[in-house]
């Protein structure tokens, strides 16, 4: 029964894991392909996302990502 239990919490743990990593993974392309960030912005939220990654996943999607509707920045040049 004990074996049982431990293959289960191991079974759920790597699903758990898998979704986050795809969840990051989305989180670092999704930064680099907005349109809606200026380059240097694009930058510091790969930097973020990198170095703290839940807080960075969880800090971009609420604050990084530009709303809908939203007009792209201005681009020098």
């Amino acid at each position: 029964m004990g074996t049982l239990i431990g293959l289960l919490v191991m079974l759920v743990s790597g699903v758990i894991g898998l979704a986050l990593l795809a969840v990051w993974i989305w989180a670092l392309v999704h930064a680099v392909t907005n349109r809606g960030l200026r380059d240097t912005e694009k930058i510091m939220w790969v930097l973020i996302i990198i170095v703290v990654p839940l807080i960075g996943v969880i800090l971009y999607y609420f604050i990084g990502r530009p709303r809908a509707g939203a007009a792209p920045p201005l681009q020098a040049g």
